[in-house]
């Protein structure tokens, strides 16, 4: 068992308390968006609406996974939302189970390449306790999906922990591997929220002519050129790593439930991700649907975000 004072989900679930509103880039439509918070009735899930498409509702759910390039995209019916990976992770991060996200485009806002100003902005609309029960999907058995040298594992874990190694030819970023765990909402903002995507300055071309990174810009991604950094310092020495990490928690969302396990990546992405929640989801050996009450490690109190001395 874990030896955990409190795990970062609490035994009830989670929405909002009040709508907040943000704007920003696509960062491949290149498109400028808005973007509202809402609290959500329990049970919900996550749901994008559309507001340019009269409040289309798109569950934040595997099988509404879509387009998988260099992002992870929702589709339902024809009407899609991009990019989505890091406002998912962020909901996750900080232990929300329902809410809605409503959007007047077809991609999240990239912001600053990071999620720390989803996270911000959500802990501005402070955070609801609702009479539900929260869930978890626990995993039962290891499960693996592989692709040529890049694979993903998860393994039974009382907690969410994830080890993720990526390797790239590049001095500056070479062989990284962190391994993360959980345990509370300010682990997921203090150590894995700041990190930013990145892209190499070589590929910007070709990603464009794919009608790629339209919106792309050195103030919403680290971009590397052959042998620097073109915008500035790292926030962490091992950045890029722990950006595959953001992205893992947030396509691992499409779950539907927080995860209980720990995740094994290498050299993975988005497809591989998401590929691994399928194969989840297509063996129901492989995991069970529990509820918090069922979990000793658990606190009862559940979390308190610094600066937001009780939740209500």
């Amino acid at each position: 068992m874990a030896p955990f004072l409190h795990i970062f989900f609490c035994m009830k679930q989670i929405t909002i308390k009040k709508p907040v509103k943000t704007s920003g880039i696509g960062l491949h439509s290149g498109k400028r968006v808005n973007l509202e918070f809402h609290p959500a009735p329990e049970n919900t899930g996550i749901v994008f609406r559309r507001i340019d498409k009269d409040y289309f509702p798109i569950k934040a759910d595997i099988s509404n996974v879509s387009k998988l390039a260099y992002a992870t995209n929702l589709t339902r019916d024809g009407v899609s939302i991009a990019t989505t990976e890091h406002l998912l992770a962020t909901l996750i991060g900080l232990g929300i189970d329902n809410i809605y996200v409503d959007i007047d485009s077809e991609e999240t806002p990239i912001m600053d390449g990071s999620a720390s100003a989803f996270v911000y902005l959500l802990k501005e609309a402070g955070f609801k306790k609702q009479n539900a029960e929260k869930k978890f999907m626990r995993i039962k058995k290891p499960k693996h999906y592989l692709s040529g040298d890049r694979r993903i594992s998860v393994y039974p874990y009382d907690g969410f922990k994830i080890t993720y190694t990526i390797e790239f030819d590049h001095p500056l970023i070479r062989l990284q591997t962190r391994t993360l765990e959980l345990r509370s909402p300010e682990d997921f903002e203090n150590e894995v929220s700041p990190a930013r995507t990145f892209g190499f300055l070589k590929d910007v071309e070709m990603l464009r002519k794919n009608g790629l990174a339209l919106g792309g810009s050195l103030d919403n991604a680290i971009v590397i050129d052959s042998d620097r950094i073109l915008n500035g310092h790292l926030r962490f020495s091992d950045e890029f790593v722990r950006h595959k990490i953001l992205d893992v928690i947030g396509d691992l969302a499409l779950l539907g439930y927080p995860l209980l396990g720990h995740v094994v990546a290498y050299k993975a992405g988005h497809e591989i991700h998401t590929s691994l929640a399928k194969e989840i989801k297509a063996d129901p050996e492989c995991y069970e649907i529990v509820g918090a009450s069922k979990l000793d490690f658990i606190s009862p109190e559940g979390f308190v975000m610094a600066g937001e001395p009780s939740i209500v």
